[in-house]
């Protein structure tokens, strides 16, 4: 990967949200979770799609802190309009563990 500088890296605004409402995605391609992701009233809550179903359940992800790309401009993932960017890491086996704050922390933070 090139190198970037500190200017770049600020450029992506990386917030913490916490998971407001999760639903099954069965319309796509591949195994995916809809979810809306409060970020507070600077930037309130945006929807999202991501491919979590490997561990995680609707219901387990409801009330979770994430952290999201939030400038990224809008995609439409077939019926859904993904309006963040949800970060996570694959795990040995390709299943997405999120990336969270280990403590609880205001939705809307943004990544220091």
């Amino acid at each position: 990967m090139p190198e970037i500088t500190f200017d770049d890296f600020l450029k992506a605004d990386i917030r913490t949200g916490r998971v407001t409402r999760a639903e099954p995605f069965p319309e796509a391609r591949k195994p995916a979770i809809k979810l809306w992701v409060d970020f507070g009233p600077e930037i309130g809550e945006r929807k999202s799609s991501a491919q979590l179903t490997a561990h995680y359940t609707p219901k387990a992800l409801v009330g979770r802190m994430v952290m999201c790309v939030v400038n990224f401009p809008p995609r439409q993932i077939g019926p859904v309009r993904s309006e963040v960017l949800i970060l996570g890491v694959a795990d040995d086996a390709g299943g997405v563990v999120l990336i969270a704050p280990d403590q609880d922390v205001a939705p809307g933070q943004r990544m220091m």
